[in-house]
């Protein structure tokens, strides 16, 4: 892409001999697009750690909480291709700003919701909204940061997702035992509020609006020439590879969506008698495993070079731990240290967006990175309501202070989705297509 249609160049100044940004102002741009990031795992996870207070507050079941949390997932999910054109066609700050503030009304509605239907309108709001941040970020990344050190910011932004997630786990359940659920997330909208009012102030799209030197590679499509959205999109899907990486995904990372963001709090807490707070430590474990999992088997495919080995053996792993996890009794350590390294081989989720891009020629690698990221969303969105659905057809019919409580069997049988999609996963990647770790052309 070229210089941003709405950059204001100050007369006189020759851009290509200007200096580049300096780091802080960089990292700034940046960190206000990835704050809305952290904020938008944050709310992926939150409902994890609330279960009991929005079963009671909406009179739910497992499976109604299961789609209420899953109604993020909906909207994200179908925001993934066109973020990407919206992105292109207003810039990041634009585009950034529009989704803080819808973030902030979507909270807004949830922590207000007087009935079921309110509150899955605000989590289909929050959903959509973020949305925006990811592709935002990396746009911003390509222009304020040296192509060299796009796979540092690249792992912030992971990191800086895993610190949302972190902050969903215990500190929000202090912070809800304190002031309830509904004050904290009046709270987080608040924040998100004042993050639009910040990012339409200091964020820009390109250096170039502040006198600097942009780090944005020369355009190699002729001006004016875009192609068929729709066209690039059907070429995508007509690679095998493409089908596979975004399938393998909902099993994988679905399963890591699934426990960690809605139904590992509450299984920890009925079935091996954990206080809210440490189940939530145990799950904020699994999440900074899952994310430093990514950047180390990414280098370790890279040096090999080679994705499908790394991928399979990862994907067998993670069959196994989570087998081992559902269908065996274990004593806590175990159960926590398993859930652990089972985390870290789920990080191969990095290796699959590299090796989607990879897979198709790379005037299509935005169109395959938009498509591909969908599986993992596509986890969270089918599982959690899946699961849901499996605990409420095996309940006894026990409640604790108005909210539903399962026994082992019934998470056992409801983690069984998880388990049989896994088994999925694996066989799938076996007949994904190798790319050595070289662009298709």
């Amino acid at each position: 892409m070229g210089q941003p249609s709405q950059i204001k160049a100050n007369p006189g100044t020759d851009y290509t001999q200007a200096a580049y940004p300096p780091a802080m102002l960089a990292w700034t741009v940046w960190g206000l697009g990835a704050l809305l990031y952290l904020i938008g795992f944050y709310q992926r996870v939150a409902p994890a750690v609330i279960t009991d207070r929005l079963m009671a507050d909406f009179t739910l079941g497992a499976a109604a909480l299961g789609n209420l949390s899953a109604f993020y997932f909906y909207s994200y999910v179908v925001m993934q291709i066109p973020t990407g054109i919206i992105a292109d066609r207003w810039g990041p700050r634009r585009l950034l700003t529009v989704g803080a503030g819808i973030a902030a009304l979507g909270t807004t509605l949830f922590a207000f919701a007087p009935t079921i239907f309110w509150a899955n309108a605000g989590r289909l709001l929050i959903g959509a909204s973020v949305a925006v941040a990811f592709v935002s970020m990396l746009k911003l990344a390509t222009r304020w940061f040296r192509p060299q050190q796009f796979a540092l910011v690249s792992g912030m932004a992971l990191f800086m997702g895993v610190v949302g997630g972190v902050v969903a786990g215990v500190p929000l359940r202090l912070a809800v035992e304190t002031f309830g659920w509904r004050g904290v997330m009046m709270v987080t909208a608040a924040v998100t509020a004042t993050l639009c009012i910040a990012i339409w102030i200091f964020v820009r799209d390109d250096p170039g609006e502040r006198g600097y030197r942009s780090h944005a590679p020369a355009t190699t499509t002729p001006a004016g020439h875009h192609g068929s959205v729709w066209h690039g999109l059907m070429q995508v899907l007509s690679y095998a590879n493409t089908w596979i990486l975004v399938i393998v995904p909902i099993g994988i990372a679905g399963a890591i969506l699934t426990f960690a963001g809605l139904w590992g709090v509450p299984y920890l807490k009925q079935v091996h008698g954990l206080e809210t707070k440490n189940a939530a430590m145990i799950t904020s474990a699994l999440l900074i495993a899952w994310a430093l999992g990514g950047p180390l088997l990414g280098s370790l495919s890279e040096r090999m070079g080679k994705r499908k080995p790394i991928y399979v053996i990862t994907s067998a792993l993670a069959l196994i731990g989570w087998g081992i996890i559902i269908y065996l009794p274990l004593p806590l350590w175990a159960l926590v240290s398993l859930l652990i390294a089972t985390g870290f081989v789920s990080g191969n989720l990095i290796i699959g967006f590299a090796f989607a891009k990879e897979s198709v020629p790379m005037r299509l690698m935005g169109t395959a990175s938009g498509v591909c990221n969908m599986g993992p969303l596509m986890g969270g969105m089918f599982l959690q309501p899946g699961v849901g659905w499996i605990l409420d057809r095996n309940w006894l019919g026990n409640t604790l202070n108005g909210a539903r409580v399962y026994d082992a069997t019934a998470y056992q049988a409801g983690f069984s989705l998880i388990f049989g999609c896994l088994v999925l996963s694996l066989i799938l990647i076996l007949f994904a297509r190798e790319t050595h770790c070289r662009q298709s052309v």
